[in-house]
């Protein structure tokens, strides 16, 4: 278990494993980050013919004489200090973080460079890079073969900072952090371990630690309710459908904000079979709810003043002699039908209940998140969002919290000639519309069972999902888009 700690001690006394200090560039060579020239290493840096540039880091291993009681100090390449952000900085640290773990311990000054409005935001931003590089997922690798994890993160500020705020911006950023790699396990647990049952229960489990309240619906419920898509996508399966419904009030009997995401526990194709090659990833169709349960446990453990509603449909998608046939009509919650004539386009018609139900409890907005359409993958690639909705003051507010936390999305258009797309000769709509268009297609769809309620669906098949290692982490579930989320819902509640 790792611990977290601000502190204003020397950096040259702290008796960390590794201490890590920013290095900038300059117009004449490398710049020293806060803590680099007490520890004797500036000429070190410059000996090693680095410039300061982004990750030209300098691994020094502690020997008699030398002028830091830390038993390593890494040097981290920063690039321009004028252009240092929470971002940066986060995402500095991501990458230089997979040296880290061996020393057992670590202490940073990284935050000590961004001063005034932005020196929590830093604060926060250092923490996570730290905990979210490090993250590995290895819960089914052999005993001993375990990457070793860190025992204890420092942050290191100025003795003029307000160490309040700092302690709670820690604070902040290891639970925000803790909760991201949470939701990477579940879209990392393979999908044998983790159906709509299990998802369920891990939902109720940290419903329990952290004081949300919890209603499961099972497959009986779901019948009772009316909730068709949810039931017709998991027709195919020996595993059931549940929809997870968790409560948190912080504002008394003010009007919830409303969160659902996608939770295909496997995504198959149904009849509407993929691939050998397009299943391998499919155990991370449930990203966008466990990015929606990771979001409630933040905010339940944080406690702002704010109302907070998520309903979660998960149904897992396979062929059988029972399985939805494409040309079936399902009834969806509140009554709207929808002919199904691909099954591989299945999230929309568990979302669809999801949204419905919501609608009814008249928040003040919806926010969905779902690894929907390869077609927005192709529009925006791998690491930028899709969002659509019927509300452009929504998105603003919900791109300035990605742009603060470095999750970036990009607004499409709901374009109505579009909506001719999904009309059914036999339904209210129909769940697929021609082959080009085919995200915004998608969120038409959706935007029939939002009523009038302000309402924003966030398509994360890109970011939801690393097939290489980046700055934040390995290959695998990334946890997109829990920072943008919590990042909002903190901005309301503020």
């Amino acid at each position: 278990m790792t611990t977290f700690s601000y502190a204003t001690d020397a950096p040259a006394t702290v008796k960390a494993g590794v201490l890590v200090l920013p290095m900038f560039l300059g117009p004449k060579g490398p710049l020293p980050g806060p803590g680099v020239k007490e520890v004797g290493l500036e000429q070190a840096y410059r000996d090693a013919k680095l410039t300061g540039k982004k990750l030209e880091n300098l691994l020094v291993v502690r020997r008699d004489g030398d002028r830091f009681a830390a038993g390593a100090v890494l040097l981290v390449g920063a690039g321009d200090k004028t252009q240092l952000t929470s971002n940066v900085i986060r995402r500095v640290l991501g990458r230089a973080s997979s040296a880290l773990p061996r020393f057992g311990t670590v202490a940073t000054t990284f935050p000590q460079a961004v001063t005034g409005k932005g020196a929590a935001d830093a604060v926060q931003a250092a923490v996570e890079g730290i905990v979210l590089g490090t993250y590995r997922f290895d819960r089914y690798k052999s005993a001993g073969s375990e990457t070793k994890a860190l025992t204890r993160i420092t942050v290191l500020g100025s003795a003029r900072a307000d160490a309040k705020v700092a302690r709670d911006a820690v604070k902040r950023g290891q639970v925000v952090a803790e909760a991201v790699c949470w939701a990477r396990d579940l879209v990392n647990t393979p999908a044998g371990d983790m159906p709509p049952a299990e998802i369920a229960r891990a939902a109720q489990k940290m419903a329990r630690e952290v004081g949300l309240r919890c209603k499961i619906w099972g497959k009986p419920e779901l019948e009772k309710g009316g909730f068709g898509g949810i039931l017709g996508v998991g027709a195919g399966s020996v595993n059931p459908p549940r929809l997870i419904e968790l409560w948190y009030k912080g504002a008394g009997t003010e009007t919830p904000i409303a969160l659902t995401g996608k939770g295909i526990a496997f995504d198959s194709g149904g009849l509407s079979i993929k691939d050998a090659k397009g299943m391998e990833t499919m155990k991370c169709d449930m990203g966008g709810a466990a990015s929606i349960l990771a979001t409630m446990r933040v905010i339940a453990s944080l406690k702002p003043k704010i109302n907070v509603i998520a309903a979660i449909p998960s149904s897992e998608n396979m062929p059988s002699g029972s399985a939805t046939k494409p040309g079936d009509v399902l009834t969806h919650r509140g009554g709207t039908t929808s002919e199904v004539l691909n099954t591989d386009a299945e999230g929309r018609l568990v979302l669809a209940d999801a949204l419905a139900y919501l609608a009814e409890k008249k928040p003040k907005v919806i926010i969905d998140t779902a690894t929907l359409t390869g077609a927005c993958m192709i529009a925006l690639g791998d690491q930028i969002t899709g969002a659509m909705g019927n509300d452009d003051a929504l998105f603003r507010d919900i791109s300035a919290a990605g742009d603060a936390v470095g999750e970036t999305m990009w607004q499409l258009p709901l374009y109505g000639d579009y909506r001719r797309l999904i009309d059914s000769t036999v339904a209210d709509v129909k769940n697929i519309g021609e082959r080009y268009g085919g995200a915004i297609s998608a969120a038409w769809f959706l935007a029939e069972f939002v009523g009038d309620t302000p309402w924003i669906h966030l398509d994360i098949a890109g970011p939801a999902w690393a097939d290489k290692v980046s700055d934040l982490g390995p290959k695998g579930g990334t946890g997109v888009p829990v920072r943008t989320l919590v990042r909002y819902l903190l901005d309301r509640s503020a």
